[in-house]
């Protein structure tokens, strides 16, 4: 009898084993692999000499002799880059455009949509997307972007989808994009797995932030995900001269926090890894690609790689627009009628914060002591934060306005 029961043990142990599924691997195991080891996925590259990517059936024009490698964009044209079912996950893109200005970097809409959702995951202007804030087109490599030589645009955000994917280019222009090439590179899965999140991005603008009132990188969005994190530009206000712009505090308000975050920084520059001020440099994470004094153009990011932000419910993320002068400077402002509002004084090593006092203190007849005067005041911001969710669409705003995304902006 004994010796039947362990048989029918070990069958049925047998039986459980042989039925046993091994689970879908994640995107990031996909992606990780050692590069020895051989993985049963279907590379795909869409572009123009074959816009659908089937298998062999690439450069059909000109016996494939370079046949069509690019095409052109008209005012107001819209044009279908990828429309391909999944499971997959988008693992480059490349383009390029005879047009790099400015005007047409922030005219360029990309959009990106998942799993047949109506409204786009990402609806970003193009130059902004690929990390050439304030429309400057600049060479440089970071973990999730390239523009080897200042005339191209790569991306390595991996990019997973279920169901489907598109990616859509609009020029918003006024005028026709001769020349617009591109590459996008997917492999197909054979199966999903559930712990795969969407890539999202939201891109923003304040031409004149109000003193006092936090900026907003990525306003507030529910579900479980990960921030990757924000490249930004910045355009000084004349109103404040030479002042220094970059006292503001990044804060992420993280599952459930109200009035106070989880996450604060300790200023702008501290943020993208550098201090007392910022120059120009491109690291693998963090990096100031324009930092001209002269015209007050500023461009950085940090992408938290190595120091991931998981959120479990929400998430929504601010920072301050604030800067500082010598406080005799900032009493000139002051009664120049120029908006700011004080916030605190530092000389030597004595730090005294402002905002406490009742009634608000006042610089110009208060016995407060000199020195740094950090005070909130009104700049022109704009931002274009990266995310993972675990859903393939979001509620955030819709892109802002061509003529918005335009405003000011030098050649």
């Amino acid at each position: 009898m004994k010796l039947k029961l362990n048989l029918l043990f070990f069958v049925f142990v047998f039986f459980i084993t042989a039925c046993k599924t091994e689970s879908p691997k994640t995107s990031s195991e996909v992606l990780n692999a050692p590069l020895f080891e051989f993985q049963n996925l279907e590379p795909h590259w869409n572009s123009f000499e074959n816009p659908s990517s089937e298998k062999g059936a690439g450069g059909t024009e000109n016996k494939g002799a370079k046949g069509h490698p690019y095409d052109h964009l008209k005012a107001g044209e819209s044009k279908v880059l990828l429309d391909i079912d999944g499971p997959g996950i988008i693992t480059r893109m490349w383009f390029t455009i005879i047009d790099r200005s400015p005007n047409m970097l922030r005219s360029l809409k990309i959009e990106m949509f998942w799993d047949g959702e109506e409204k786009p995951a990402v609806s970003a202007p193009f130059g902004d997307f690929f990390g050439n804030g304030l429309g400057q087109m600049v060479a440089h490599q970071n973990e999730l972007f390239a523009n080897p030589e200042g005339r191209s645009f790569n991306c390595f955000i991996p990019m997973p989808f279920k169901t489907g994917a598109k990616v859509v280019l609009t020029n918003e222009s006024d005028s026709k994009l001769e020349m617009l090439f591109y590459d996008i590179n997917i492999v197909k899965l054979e199966q999903w797995n559930e712990d795969n999140l969407y890539f999202h991005c939201f891109w923003n603008r304040d031409t004149a932030t109000t003193p006092g009132v936090d900026y907003s990188i990525l306003p507030k969005v529910e579900g479980k995900g990960r921030f990757l994190g924000v490249n930004f530009g910045v355009i000084g206000n004349p109103l404040y001269e030479k002042s220094w712009w970059g006292e503001g505090e990044v804060k992420m308000y993280l599952d459930g926090d109200s009035d106070l975050p989880t996450l604060i920084g300790t200023g702008t520059e501290d943020y993208i890894g550098t201090a007392w001020g910022q120059g120009r440099f491109n690291h693998q994470y963090t990096g100031c690609l324009v930092a001209d004094t002269e015209k007050d153009y500023w461009t950085f990011y940090r992408y938290h790689i190595p120091d991931p932000i998981f959120f479990k419910n929400e998430i929504k993320v601010d920072i301050q627009a604030m800067g500082g002068n010598q406080k005799e400077k900032v009493i000139e402002f002051i009664k120049a009628g120029i908006p700011l509002i004080p916030v605190s004084v530092q000389q030597g090593s004595v730090f005294k914060g402002l905002m406490d006092s009742v009634p608000p203190v006042d610089l110009i007849n208060d016995e407060i002591m000199s020195g740094w005067t950090n005070f909130y005041r009104q700049d022109d911001w704009s931002s274009t934060a990266y995310f993972y969710l675990d859903k393939p669409g979001n509620q955030l705003p819709e892109l802002a306005d061509v003529q918005l995304r335009r405003y000011k902006l030098l050649d």
